[in-house]
């Protein structure tokens, strides 16, 4: 079984850690990989890099067709999630909708079984509506998404259950919680580069800042072991999975977190204005329920944890 993982950026590089690591050699396709930054989480000898472009879904297929493809775990998105969608709509709609259907449709085609696509616990938080008490004759039955980045990931739910339901590829959504985590490239989402500016400072000893909000996290060790249950479980059931820490951090707890790994950390909280709508006050949590149930997902990390490793691993990486 080879395991195709699109997008090797801040959660499929640890996907494809976890498979290397399950003794599988996953086939790595990125449109710009960053091979320095892929090489410091999965030796590059031991996964099959190769080029591709979601967009151009010949390219998906001819990937499945060259190396024997039984699984695809889509993870590519576009720039800075949130953020990028709110400044370039257009291209966040183009990339996240029709890119993914594209993987879905390049799955269909070839026989491939199984696609494990990333969503985001943004459908859980960036709501509005819903007044209708779920009554589906009224207008406002159900809350519809206040972003366009969660505005894409309803679309590729929704989409990804119809292939499910009536082409034969089953599907799987991971709503991730905000993902960090190590990786020394671009990308990864304004929460993400966030928590790395964070530890970077506090190393240094300058003054880091950390959001004002309350914040639904997940570790993207934790979050690439979610998508790998997925990519394995026998049995799917709903599709969709909560992937998260469980617990919401609030600002104190982070900086509590930052001061117990660098002691004296000189840390104010505050979030900057251009990160604000990728930076919500996040008060409640995610169900896991069907997470552990139907996967047996747990947390490996909690925030303090997280913080720990991630420290060390930029210790190590210099």
């Amino acid at each position: 079984m080879t395991t195709l993982v699109i997008g090797a950026g801040l959660v499929g590089s640890q996907v494809a850690r976890i498979l290397v690591e399950e003794g599988k050699k996953p086939v790595l396709m990125d449109s710009a990989a960053q091979t320095k930054s892929i090489g410091e989480i999965v030796s590059l000898d031991k996964v099959t890099m190769i080029s591709g472009d979601i967009l151009r879904p010949l390219s998906v297929v001819k990937a499945i067709r060259d190396h024997g493809i039984t699984g695809i775990v889509h993870t590519a998105a576009n720039p800075m999630l949130t953020l990028g969608a709110q400044t370039d709509p257009y291209s966040a709609i183009n990339l996240n909708i029709m890119g993914t259907v594209n993987v879905l449709e390049a799955a269909r085609v070839c026989g491939v079984p199984r696609v494990v696509v990333s969503s985001s616990n943004v459908l859980n938080h960036y709501l509005a509506g819903g007044g209708g008490q779920t009554e589906p004759m009224n207008e406002e039955a159900y809350p519809r998404p206040t972003t366009f980045y969660s505005a894409t990931k309803q679309a590729i739910e929704s989409l990804g259950l119809n292939y499910s339901k009536w082409c034969n590829v089953q599907f799987a959504g991971m709503r991730y919680g905000a993902v960090f985590g190590p990786w020394s490239g671009a990308g990864g989402g304004g929460p993400s580069n966030v928590v790395r500016d964070a530890l970077r400072k506090v190393m240094a000893g300058e003054e880091a800042i950390v959001p004002a909000g309350t914040m639904e996290w997940v570790y993207s060790k934790d979050a690439g072991r979610g998508t790998v249950l997925a990519l394995r479980a026998k049995d799917l059931g709903t599709a969709v999975f909560n992937v998260t820490m469980k617990q919401p951090t609030s600002p104190d707890e982070f900086v509590q977190a930052l001061r117990e790994i660098v002691p004296g950390a000189k840390v104010r909280i505050e979030t900057p204005k251009a990160s604000a709508v990728s930076l919500p006050n996040m008060r409640r949590s995610s169900d896991p329920t069907i997470s552990r149930q139907t996967l047996g997902y747990e947390p490996q990390f909690d925030i303090l944890g997280a913080l720990k490793d991630m420290h060390a691993w930029m210790k190590a990486n210099g």
